[in-house]
């Protein structure tokens, strides 16, 4: 854990203040997620509005901080109480260390290969790059929908954040004010007009 400590204690992010870059300019990364979340696509980096990237550091200080820490305690006196192979207590409790270890793992891969966008300072604000909210027009069922674009491990749909990697996500790339476009949803086609753009904290 000190080699996880200290990454987690000295890792800066890289900062990316333009617009969002080519595909083709994205690096590798190898983490496939940590079994629930989402894998990044081959050769790319790990965008991450800042609202996001803390929200991992976060979870990644109360883990190494403060969880893991009782966790082991635990399992230590479950240890104590006997036969290892038939101590219920003992069983779990180390499955849940490691499935703890795993996310620490992923949670300190994910950060310190993060390239955090500001989508206040973003670039090309008449256009949708990463981190824009764009408000569209359902042409189909005539009622209007909001999204921002944001990082794999941020998507949450009931929050009304998608992954930049998502379908929808990749038909707005570029899209300006007025704009229809056409994408293939898991629901079938669909035709969005572009009726706002902006680039919020």
């Amino acid at each position: 854990m000190v080699g996880i400590i200290g990454r987690f204690l000295t890792h800066t992010p890289h900062t990316m203040n333009k617009a969002f870059v080519k595909e083709s300019d994205h690096e590798d990364d190898e983490d496939g997620g940590d079994g629930n979340a989402p894998a990044l696509p081959a050769g790319s980096k790990n965008y991450m509005t800042r609202k996001g990237y803390e929200a991992l550091l976060r979870e990644l200080d109360q883990l190494v901080r403060v969880e893991r820490p009782k966790l082991v305690e635990v399992v230590a006196w479950a240890a104590g109480n006997g036969d290892r192979s038939e101590n219920g207590d003992y069983i779990y409790g180390k499955k849940k260390l490691r499935e703890m270890d795993r996310r620490i793992r992923f949670l300190t891969k994910r950060t310190a290969n993060a390239e955090v966008v500001d989508p206040e300072r973003q670039q090309g604000v008449e256009q949708v790059f990463f981190g824009a909210t764009v408000t569209l027009y359902d042409v189909e069922a005539d009622r209007d929908e909001r999204w921002q674009i944001v990082g794999v491990d941020e998507a949450n749909a009931s929050e009304g954040k998608i992954s930049w990697v998502s379908p929808l996500a990749r038909a707005l790339m570029r899209a300006r004010e007025g704009d229809t476009i056409h994408f293939q949803s898991p629901s079938g086609a669909r035709e969005l007009e572009v009726v706002q753009i902006e680039y919020l904290a």
